[in-house]
């Protein structure tokens, strides 16, 4: 298999920046010339070995983080945006993944570009509404905005996750006792009631309800959450000034994403989880049981544990509902997911809801020719009482085939038969492939054929 040449300009150019030194400079201490250096930060040339040694031993630096990245989430962000019928005839891939190697910010400025299209086009169709109000303007979605922040953190906050793990670190004995206790250092009472509401924090009285219709595991979270909210505000704030976010509505939304990064951190503190999820080969049954969490927790919290230095492996994390319709998403891996839709109908992911309480497993790949291990369990969550509504979600976590011997879930998979592995995508939109019988819509960067006299499949051939 030949080896994958490893542009990294823009990351160079980052580094040499931070650094504060000049191009001449840069290039002295990595012991290469100078025009070898300019062509590597334009992506003219590859990283070379040299280099890459020199990055690590003269600088420290954790050259894991040369090969991943924003690239590949922009690439896929741009194709997204540029299936929508606006543009026509999309460029090349090959000019994208230019654009985001050696203009992210300009890949970035396009997606916000096209997000404010999306919003105003959706403000037309209540024009009545929007023009009545004196304070109508265009911003993004507040939820949009959020998504995005966690994306393009690799949906690793380093200060949150620390401060999770020195906090979990001082706790001693039950999880649950503990934490009270520190509540209570507060003047922060904590009672239980039946009740839909999670968590209800009274400020006035100090007073902190939990709903004893959801599990321990839960109630923990929620406990969690709240000391976050208490204990870490100066923290949250000081990361959400630096996010500079558009509207005090994605703020509000930022700060409780963080408290349940925090309290999600704190339940398996990353050096322990990591450690333990490499012991265990990523047994989800078995890291619940360690860390008092859930199937879900564990299987996000594994998504997140790309500390620089500490990497552990780059898993993608998806819950789906029952329409399809992605409510989480993030990958560390090259896949990377749609940003509005679903899921590709060919993962596993969407069949977990038909074998309730079960692990599927699923070898793919996807139309670039990456494999994958998936893994799709469905999660539902009980009102607690007769009559209640039952969340019934479906989770996906996969990583690439290469890090297959380290997950228990790829045992006696045939990893070496090509047939072994389904062609799945990522949306139908851009979709490389012209022979899935599963398609919903034509991809935007294939012409069609339509022939009256013939009927497969597809109402249409693609060429």
């Amino acid at each position: 298999m030949a080896t994958r040449k490893l542009y990294a300009g823009a990351k160079l150019r980052d580094l040499r920046g931070r650094l504060g030194l000049t191009q001449k400079d840069f290039a002295g201490k990595l012991g290469i010339s100078l025009p070898y250096l300019n062509q590597m930060e334009n992506n003219n040339r590859p990283v070379s070995t040299t280099v890459v040694l020199a990055l690590a031993q003269e600088f420290g630096f954790d050259v894991t983080e040369l090969g991943q990245g924003d690239s590949e989430r922009l690439v896929s962000d741009m194709r997204e945006a540029l299936a929508d019928p606006i543009f026509g005839e999309a460029p090349p891939l090959a000019d994208l993944r230019l654009t985001a190697s050696n203009a992210p910010a300009l890949a970035r400025a396009f997606l916000e570009l096209h997000r404010a299209y999306r919003q105003t086009h959706e403000r037309l169709a209540s024009l009545d509404e929007a023009l009545g109000r004196e304070d109508a303007q265009l911003q993004p979605s507040p939820w949009e905005e959020v998504r995005d922040f966690f994306h393009y953190c690799d949906n690793y906050i380093d200060a949150v996750d620390r401060a999770a793990e020195h906090f979990a670190n001082m706790l001693k004995g039950d999880l649950r006792g503990a934490l009270v206790a520190r509540l209570r250092e507060r003047g922060v009472a904590v009672e239980t009631a039946k009740t839909s509401t999670l968590r209800a924090y009274d400020a006035e009285r100090k007073l902190l309800t939990l709903s004893n219709l959801v599990p321990p595991e839960t109630q923990n979270f929620q406990l969690l959450v709240q000391v976050a909210l208490l204990r870490q505000n100066d923290l949250l704030e000081a990361t959400l000034d630096l996010a500079r976010f558009q509207s005090e509505a994605a703020r509000a939304i930022a700060k409780l994403g963080l408290a349940n990064y925090f309290a999600g951190a704190a339940m398996m503190p990353y050096g322990a989880f990591l450690a333990a999820a490499q012991e265990t080969r990523h047994d989800l049954e078995l890291l619940a049981s360690r860390f008092g969490a859930s199937i879900e927790q564990v299987a996000h919290r594994l998504s997140t544990l790309q500390r620089p230095g500490a990497k552990g492996i780059p898993f993608f994390f998806a819950r789906v509902d029952q329409a399809g319709t992605i409510t989480k998403r993030h990958s560390a891996t090259r896949l990377q997911f749609a940003r509005f839709g679903g899921a590709c109908p060919l993962w596993n992911v969407h069949r977990a809801f038909e074998t309730p309480g079960r692990f599927l497993r699923q070898l793919a790949e996807t139309p670039d020719g990456v494999r994958y291990v998936l893994l799709a369990r469905d999660v539902t969550k009980r009102g607690g009482h007769f009559g209640a509504p039952v969340r019934r979600y479906a989770m996906a976590l996969g990583c690439e085939v290469k890090h297959a011997g380290a997950m228990v879930y790829a045992d006696g998979l045939d990893l070496a038969r090509d047939g072994a592995f389904e062609p799945i995508g990522i949306s139908c939109r851009i979709c490389e492939r012209t022979d899935c019988h599963q398609r919903s819509v034509p991809p935007l960067e294939k012409r069609l054929s339509i022939r009256p006299e013939r009927r497969d499949v597809l109402p249409y051939s693609l060429e």
